[in-house]
């Protein structure tokens, strides 16, 4: 197809908060190889506040599936189902990128609408660490193959290059803006008008994760808070849930300099830590927004699979010119789980805006 026809592409990635956060560099290229394009972007309700913090992303289309699963026959269910596929084929796509490769992505791809010349694009295989299951090659017009040992971010990166025949070009760039609260925080702290503005620099912990075996120690994080408090630093802690809550509550208490956020939707949570002089936290979505905000970042891993979802090191730097470089995120990996000393050793490399000693 060539460059002048594509005038609509339609992304799907549904969930979860993670993998959506990884798919925004593909916008990113598509948006430099296609400037006259809309694109619009089909989401799980719950992550389409942040993906509408996407530059060059137009209409996020919401799709809650998840919830629609549980309750099928449900008369909200039905009237949902239909507003959502009367939202999703309002428009003819020149390109359907399905980003996912799972049955839910591969049916959400097959509704929607393709002009005369347009085609659906998906996944022919299974990548490592990664799902995938056929529907999502049966569905596509054109499958492509990717190499199974690729990064997550890099995996949609050249799915979409090779889709719309284009070479990727550059590092990853999110494209992930914060609104107008973090925009206005400076001001607001220099009037003293904001009592929960910082009143020196803040690091975000972020403790919470989906799977237990990804968790930190709580005793690591109230030694690491110590450290930070000592170094000058404020500490913030952020939740998900109320258990969450409770943790980072019992953290703030062996803390001299520590507060707990409210809790937060993703867009304010974006906001909020855009604000911060870094963020120190395992693997998961929030994180990884920490990362595509460019913020300074140590994310933890109690498994060898950072190279997989982790921080990447610059395409093309040779070891001994990527020693020289300040650092701006990297991770950190160690069994049973990263040791205190390691971590504050990464955060000291890292090149922060603000160092305190």
């Amino acid at each position: 197809m060539k460059a002048a026809t594509i005038q609509r592409i339609l992304i799907v990635k549904l969930s979860s908060l993670g993998d959506v956060v990884h798919a925004m560099p593909a916008v990113q290229d598509l948006r430099c190889a296609y400037p006259q394009a809309q694109m619009d972007w089909v989401v799980e309700g719950a992550f389409a506040p942040l993906v509408a913090r996407c530059e060059g992303v137009g209409q996020v289309i919401a799709c809650d599936l998840r919830r629609w699963r549980k309750a099928p026959l449900a008369a909200t269910t039905r009237r949902e189902w239909k507003a959502f596929k009367t939202q999703l084929q309002a428009q003819a796509y020149d390109a359907v990128i399905d980003l996912q490769g799972l049955s839910k992505s591969a049916l959400v791809s097959w509704l929607a609408r393709t002009t005369p010349t347009g085609k659906r694009y998906g996944l022919a295989n299974q990548t490592e660490g990664s799902g995938f299951e056929a529907p999502a090659r049966w569905v596509a017009d054109v499958a492509i193959e990717i190499e199974p040992h690729v990064h997550a971010v890099q995996r949609s990166r050249i799915l979409c290059a090779a889709a719309l025949g284009y070479d990727l070009q550059g590092p990853a760039l999110a494209g992930l803006h914060a609104g107008a609260l973090a925009a206005a925080a400076p001001v607001q702290n220099a009037a003293g008008g904001n009592p929960f503005a910082p009143k020196k620099p803040v690091v975000a912990l972020v403790h919470g994760t989906s799977r237990l075996d990804k968790e930190w120690p709580q005793a690591a994080w109230v030694a690491l808070g110590q450290r930070l408090n000592h170094a000058g630093f404020s500490v913030a802690l952020a939740h998900g849930n109320a258990a969450e809550k409770t943790t980072s509550e019992a953290i703030a208490k062996q803390l001299q300099d520590a507060w707990v956020w409210p809790a937060m939707a993703l867009d304010a949570m974006t906001d909020t830590l855009a604000q911060c002089a870094g963020v120190v936290g395992v693997d998961s979505g929030v994180s990884h927004i920490a990362v595509a905000l460019d913020l300074p970042h140590v994310q933890l891993y109690n498994f060898d699979t950072a190279w997989r979802t982790g921080p990447e090191v610059l395409a093309g730097t040779d070891a001994a010119t990527a020693s020289r470089l300040p650092l701006r995120q990297c991770s950190v990996y160690g069994q049973p789980q990263p040791t205190v000393d390691a971590v504050w050793e990464a955060w000291e490399s890292l090149a922060t805006p603000v160092l305190c000693r």
